[in-house]
């Protein structure tokens, strides 16, 4: 393919080193390694070899490693006293994992950062605001500590409500916002209760958010973007176990372009486990290049993606996932024999303006799914909001050929979420 030449080379010298590097000292890799034949001082002939041979890592084969050698796990290339940073996986798909890296590990994710600031059009005058909590996830300290390496005014804001912050970004002109697509929503939301004269300007241009797949849903970012005026939401994704992976593709809003010099992926077919067809969707499959302190190798991530293809300005075609991260293998529902994922119910009820905010319930009795939807209006439209059951009800309908339980709450009684959001909750029922 043109323009992929330089890539995969790139690519597959950084994976012969990765190797050669791990073969005799990570205890997580090493029988691995044997068991594909990649033991012996011999080159991995091509990456089409690595992705035929090497077998699949999983969610579990790491909770389970972390169970057998606790705290921290056998996959770790070097003695411990290297390691200088810990962080945990957020917990949402299973128990929160520890990672630790090196001081060059944890570099090599801060160039991976430097590829997200630069696409997303971040100068060196920006003022950068991080509304995190700033916990033990990765992603909050790899995006303050690469915007402090490449000079921006960084702000952090853990354990601040969403007033001070405000007065807090509006005080030192912040021109970024980094944070979740649903604290962007609800720090809009509490911007357009304050008094601007009181407040004080807040001169921001772009908002990067990450943490969940909003940021490619088209409603999503048109309802972050009315609520801050001014502003271009810009996505990005990763995760805990492999770093920052992907940025939004210049002049593509609704993809993300992978950091191919850090990352192998490969998109496969749940069933077949080939590589998809570009336009085709499969699991996304990674290999770290660059954090060899703690790598991954043919990481099954459970993310859901749709493969495409771009041409950036150097004439290199690099790998994109359409549409973003469209869902979680792990997450899919199956109610009444339809196939059902959380983005999907979130793009629809997102295209309803006068939606504040909302939850879906999901029981199960006897074995059978079922889903209510809980609905909060915005507060002007309360307390009928205009039938705005009937027509999310009808919407949900058109789109799944099911009748979902749609019922209006009163304005400010759902949850509001700084990090990850939990609108999906799950209960159990008598089978009575």
């Amino acid at each position: 393919m043109p323009g992929r030449e330089e890539i995969e080379t790139q690519q597959l010298g950084r994976l012969r080193a990765l190797i050669s590097e791990i073969r005799e000292t990570n205890d997580f890799y090493r029988p691995r390694l044997e068991e594909a034949g990649f033991a012996s001082s011999d080159p991995i002939e091509s990456l089409a070899d690595f992705a035929k041979r090497m077998p699949f890592t999983t969610k579990m084969d790491l909770v389970w490693d972390r169970e057998e050698f606790p705290p921290y796990g056998s996959n770790l290339t070097y003695p411990l006293e290297r390691y200088a940073r810990y962080c945990q996986s957020s917990g949402t798909t299973s128990v929160p994992l520890p990672w630790l890296d090196t001081p060059e590990s944890w570099s090599a994710m801060l160039e991976c950062w430097q590829r997200v600031y630069e696409a997303a059009g971040v100068t060196a005058t920006d003022v950068i605001f991080f509304a995190f909590s700033f916990g033990p996830f990765l992603g909050f300290w790899t995006a303050f500590d690469a915007a402090t390496r490449r000079g921006n005014l960084a702000i952090p804001s853990g354990g601040l409500g969403s007033q001070a912050r405000l007065q807090m970004m509006a005080t030192n002109g912040a021109t970024v916002l980094c944070c979740t697509p649903t604290y962007a929503l609800r720090l809009g939301e509490v911007l357009a209760e304050q008094d601007p004269v009181e407040l004080g300007e807040i001169p921001l241009k772009k908002i990067i958010v990450a943490g969940e797949p909003g940021g490619s849903i088209p409603e999503v970012r048109r309802r972050i973007e009315a609520l801050w005026p001014g502003a271009r939401v810009f996505d990005h994704h990763g995760m805990t176990e492999v770093g920052p992976v992907t940025y939004e593709t210049p002049g593509k809003p609704l993809s993300l372009c992978v950091i191919e010099e850090a990352y192998f992926a490969e998109i496969l077919d749940r069933e077949t486990e080939q590589e998809v067809k570009p336009g085709e969707r499969g699991e996304l499959v990674l290999t770290t290049l660059t954090r060899t302190a703690c790598p991954l190798l043919r990481y099954r991530t459970g993310d859901l993606v749709q493969k495409g293809w771009t041409d950036d300005a150097d004439g290199k075609r690099r790998l994109t996932l359409e549409g973003g991260i469209l869902g979680r293998v792990d997450e899919m529902v199956v109610i009444r024999g339809v196939n059902i994922y959380p983005t999907a119910i979130e793009k629809i009820i997102r295209g309803f303006p006068e939606v504040a905010e909302f939850q879906v319930t999901q029981t199960t009795r006897q074995s059978m799914a079922e889903l209510e939807i809980a609905v909060e209006p915005i507060e002007n439209l309360a307390p009928d909001a205009g039938g705005l059951e009937g027509r999310i009800g009808k919407a949900l309908h058109n789109a799944f050929a099911l009748r979902i339980p749609v019922r209006l709450v009163n304005p400010g009684s759902l949850p509001r979420f700084e990090f990850k959001s939990k609108r999906w909750v799950k209960r159990e029922t008598s089978d009575d």
